[in-house]
């Protein structure tokens, strides 16, 4: 590959019975996980850059207001919030997919959340709703971009790797943090 892309890994990860979930024992106080019921396109942005800001999650930032709603509005997609104490910790999002799959597509927690036992607790509840909507195969995707202990958190619940590849981007730079000039020194 030309030495105009960056690599990037790829992992892709899959839980096929309920019966493997390893539950995180985490429990914050003040931690409650609520369903966002109306699609919101302001804050489903919001959120994805929030937290993937400094993870370089950059699929969705040029993405209308049309196509958020689309997205977060189709049948099957749920989003769920983790608050603690009243303040937006995380989410996640859920697809229904063909052949009775459900993948976590997007997870993650704001900067000031990790390492405060939110996020194992978050991706119990996660893999416990994909089983809940009745999926055969609860999956996700991450990479060597996410956070570090992101795979680890993952594989921690009972996820098993089944694919692993190299991917090319254009060059990475700086992370865009949630809003310009929003990237924490550091992360990368």
């Amino acid at each position: 590959m030309s030495d105009a892309y960056d690599p990037v890994t790829v992992f892709h990860l899959e839980m096929l019975d309920p019966a493997r979930l390893r539950p995180s024992t985490a429990t914050p106080a003040g931690l409650e996980i609520v369903q966002a019921m109306l699609p919101s396109p302001e804050f489903g942005r919001f959120l994805y850059t929030a937290v993937g800001g400094d993870w370089f999650w950059r699929d969705r930032l040029t993405w209308d207001y049309a196509r958020w709603m689309q997205t977060l509005g189709q049948p099957g997609y749920e989003t769920w919030v983790a608050y603690l104490y009243g303040t937006p910790a995380g989410y996640y999002e859920l697809e229904v997919q063909e052949g009775g799959s459900i993948e976590i597509c997007y997870f993650g927690l704001l900067p000031h959340f990790i390492g405060k036992g939110v996020g194992g607790r978050l991706l119990t509840h996660a893999i416990q709703r994909g089983w809940a909507k009745g999926a055969l195969r609860v999956w996700v995707h991450t990479c060597s971009l996410d956070h570090p202990r992101a795979l680890a958190n993952y594989q921690a619940r009972g996820l098993t790797l089944f694919k692993e590849e190299t991917v090319y981007v254009l060059p990475l730079g700086e992370t865009p943090g949630a809003w310009p000039g929003a990237s924490r020194p550091g992360v990368r």
